[in-house]
């Protein structure tokens, strides 16, 4: 039954079109030859550049992939959803759930080191590496040294639609009850039986009883989708925000070669 399960699923991915797009690689234009204080800008946008690629367009594949399974099951019984469930589905929604936080993190992480290094064409000899460690980078940090350049602001604003508030209340904040609690289960399943509420204001304490019902392919797939689009948005004015690196990077370097001629 399991063998079978998958040819009708991979017939269906075959034939269902993709509801997005997969972002381009290799598209950065940094001068060559390019002087040396330029190579830890120039080395991080490559690996930057291509890991956030490789994160979206895995949302992407995996929310289509997810598309399939969702047509598969909709005529199926329940052993057939569960045994889908535990065999294929559960592995790819998991990793799909939290890849809008971990774009938005990887995002913030590469603007955030790449805005600072690029001061260094704006800023000249007043430029400091003052630039936090890696484990201490928040969205503070990208606003931090973000300022110095126009396409930050629209970049930023992007950015901060994906896993948002709607994101985290619509799969009940899988991301993080998964890591530290229980999370909601995905096509079958009933968690968070009880719960523990305490009210700020009384201190007093309450339990609730009922659980929440699981996140279903239809419903997973509608905000996995919505963030697809904000992840494309978002790459597109990080690809702006480069460009006008790229640009002051282009004019410092051209000075700094003709220098040492």
């Amino acid at each position: 039954m399991t063998i079978e399960m998958y040819r009708k699923y991979r017939r269906i991915l075959k034939n269902i079109p993709i509801n997005g797009k997969f972002v381009k690689y290799d598209w950065g234009d940094l001068p060559n030859p390019i002087y040396i204080s330029w190579m830890p800008y120039s080395q991080m946008f490559d690996e930057f550049s291509r890991e956030l690629a490789n994160a979206l367009n895995t949302l992407t594949r995996y929310t289509h992939q997810l598309t399939a399974w969702r047509d598969l099951l909709e005529s199926e019984d329940v052993q057939t959803q569960f045994s889908a469930a535990v065999d294929f589905i559960d592995p790819i929604a998991v990793v799909a759930i939290n890849l809008p936080y971990v774009i938005r993190s990887r995002f913030i992480f590469a603007a955030a080191h790449l805005c600072h290094q690029a001061n260094h064409a704006k800023q000249g000899n007043t430029w400091k590496d003052d630039f936090p460690l890696d484990s201490e980078v928040w969205f503070d940090s990208a606003d931090k040294y973000g300022k110095e350049w126009k396409q930050y602001k629209k970049f930023k604003n992007r950015l901060e639609k994906v896993s948002a508030k709607d994101y985290r209340e619509g799969t009940h904040d899988f991301r993080h009850a998964y890591n530290h609690r229980f999370s909601a289960r995905i096509v079958l399943g009933i968690s968070q039986i009880v719960t523990r509420r305490v009210d700020e204001s009384s201190g007093g304490v309450t339990y609730g009883f009922g659980g929440i019902q699981p996140i279903t392919l239809p419903r997973l797939i509608s905000l996995l989708e919505k963030q697809c689009q904000h992840c494309y948005l978002a790459f597109d004015a990080f690809e702006k925000l480069i460009r006008e690196q790229e640009a002051a990077i282009r004019t410092h370097n051209s000075a700094a070669l003709e220098a040492i001629k």
